[in-house]
């Protein structure tokens, strides 16, 4: 099932989204949104929203060999996290801002998960009670600032969407990223380091989780940077595809 949000004139929207033949680079123009108090059409009632409203998005960065090998870090002991606001989220479609104070901004297509009740100090079998969804996050990065806040936490540096799936196995996705019509990432969450149910917990020891909270599990190596005016197509097999496009 398909959880999304939507956009109206009235105020956000929430219910199950029905796809159709609607695709990414028209922003799933056409696609239903079944809410409560009716029925809505994307693109003609509202556009997409981000599919939660964190109050905090928690990131673990170094949970792939490649990553590992590509930025000659050591294998971490235990889970590698730093934190985005909430300002930090864009929704699908939404244009990244290329900020002008970097020169090398990079891209990372993320699994994340969506919590749906506050929780604390929990076991990696008690995660699935406690995740609403799944969903994709870009980790945009300006590589070139000093310290991850100063690189990752700046406004539009996590687009996140299209929406939440909520009956998916995520240990075993096919995801792939696409920038300028180039294929940048391919690799399977089968390669994490820590699955998402160990970060999940790792993180709920030190934290409290709240509703719509995120929790990204890193990216496989990033081979290159972005430009204005790339399109970047971030995939996740049985989750959907996030598409957001750099400001020129």
């Amino acid at each position: 099932m398909r959880l999304a949000r939507l956009s109206t004139p009235d105020g956000p929207v929430s219910g199950q989204l029905e796809v159709g033949t609607a695709t990414p680079e028209d922003g799933y123009d056409g696609a239903v949104l079944r809410a409560d108090d009716g029925t809505y059409e994307v693109g003609r009632d509202g556009r997409l929203l981000p599919p939660c409203d964190p109050s905090t998005l928690y990131c673990v960065g170094r949970n792939y060999a490649e990553t590992l090998e590509q930025m000659n870090y050591e294998r971490p002991d235990e889970p590698d996290f730093f934190i985005k606001p909430p300002a930090s989220v864009l929704g699908h479609g939404q244009p990244i801002p290329y900020p002008e104070f970097t020169d090398e901004l990079t891209y990372a297509g993320e699994l994340a998960a969506v919590i749906d009740r506050r929780c604390r100090d929990l076991e990696p079998e008690q995660v699935p009670e406690v995740v609403r969804g799944y969903t994709i996050m870009n980790d945009v990065d300006a590589l070139d600032q000093q310290g991850r806040t100063a690189r990752k936490a700046f406004d539009g540096s996590a687009p996140l969407g299209p929406w939440l799936v909520t009956d998916v196995d995520p240990t075993r996705l096919e995801m792939r990223t696409d920038v300028a019509g180039e294929r940048r990432q391919e690799a399977s969450t089968e390669l994490m380091l820590f699955d998402p149910f160990e970060v999940v917990a790792f993180l709920s020891e030190r934290f409290t989780l709240r509703p719509g909270d995120v929790v990204a599990f890193g990216s496989p190596a990033n081979p290159g940077v972005l430009e204005p005016g790339d399109t970047v197509e971030i995939t996740y097999d049985g989750v959907g595809t996030l598409r957001n496009t750099v400001e020129n």
